[in-house]
């Protein structure tokens, strides 16, 4: 694991050990708190060879949960793929405040992997819910993962453009649509750039145009009390809070994440 740690470092992969553990852990398909007593002479051949690929393609910056095939999310496991954003922490940043009050029915707008919605439901037994995303792929995801944790005889989910396809009132409307601009995708990290789809991660424009749609369109899909959530950027929260003030919303915040920086927007009261 020594080696494997320092080939992953040569290749200016953040955290190598943390990854090479992980990656072992995989291979050998043990518990990753136990690989530390795995000695090197009893590695069989094929784990040797199985756990040398995985090395290798990390090194070239694909993801861990590409790799071995899933991520935890706020402590539950989601299958992941290069099809979908991978989940990250900032995103439980607005798991908490769609918990911190009731829904009932809940719409995830680019629902991808289906965190976001499959999380809320699985927090609310008695909750429904309704996942669209533009590409097909997310949507089986997305239905994967609801299978997972058992959450998918209250989660629908369809293909569509944001509002589109979508009936009814919600009393919480989520969202982490892509939010960064053009030109940030040349100074994201390769794992980004390289193998997540860029359909999720940029709009090709100022990265707010998502948010342009949801604050003009949301509020026809609201109960009276509803709420919209959306992860931002750490540095859109003023340019978010104009586009929902200037459509009319009478209560919008900005909430932070643990490293207290801008992540989430809370809409209420829509003109």
């Amino acid at each position: 694991m020594a080696s494997a740690t320092a080939r992953l470092r040569a290749a200016g992969v953040p955290d190598p050990a943390r990854d090479a553990r992980l990656l072992l852990a995989h291979a050998a398909q043990v518990d990753a708190a136990r690989v530390t007593l795995i000695a090197p002479e009893d590695i069989a051949p094929e784990i040797a060879e199985r756990y040398d690929n995985l090395i290798a393609l990390r090194a070239v910056r694909v993801p861990v949960s590409h790799l071995i095939g899933e991520r935890e999310f706020y402590g539950r496991r989601f299958k992941i793929s290069g099809d979908v954003l991978d989940p990250r922490p900032e995103t439980e940043t607005l798991i908490e405040a769609a918990l911190a009050e009731d829904f009932a029915r809940v719409l995830d707008l680019g629902t991808g992997s289906g965190c976001i919605l499959v999380t809320l439901l699985a927090e609310r037994q008695d909750a429904k819910g309704l996942g669209i995303d533009l590409s097909e792929a997310a949507c089986l995801q997305a239905s994967a993962n609801a299978v997972l944790n058992d959450v998918a005889d209250r989660a629908q989910i369809i293909t569509g453009d944001w509002f589109e396809g979508v009936e009814g009132r919600f009393d919480l409307i989520v969202a982490n649509p892509p939010y960064l601009a053009a030109f940030e995708m040349d100074e994201v990290s390769p794992e980004l750039r390289d193998h997540e789809p860029r359909m999720a991660l940029t709009d090709e424009g100022d990265g707010l145009s998502a948010y342009r749609i949801i604050a003009a369109e949301a509020g026809s899909y609201l109960t009276p009390r509803g709420r919209v959530l959306c992860e931002i950027g750490h540095e859109q929260g003023p340019d978010v809070r104009r586009i929902f003030e200037r459509e009319g919303w009478g209560s919008v915040r900005i909430l932070p994440d643990l490293d207290r920086r801008d992540r989430v927007v809370v809409a209420q009261n829509p003109a």
